[in-house]
């Protein structure tokens, strides 16, 4: 499974997806992403044990 992190301007993450679709939700909620990175697979291991990518978006 593929997750991506995404970065506001000054570099600070703002929210990880799990899904191109999920990041498109956000920017159409507003939430500046400027940058997208792909987590690498050790990465995304703690998203898939801690929950759903969602519960790094409070606001989504």
């Amino acid at each position: 499974m593929t997750y991506y992190c995404c970065f506001d301007q000054k570099g600070n993450i703002i929210a990880r997806c799990q899904t191109k679709e999920d990041i498109n939700v956000l920017k159409k909620m507003g939430r500046p992403i400027m940058e997208i990175k792909e987590m690498k697979k050790e990465e995304s291991v703690v998203c898939s044990l801690t929950g759903s990518p969602s519960d790094y978006n409070e606001d989504y």
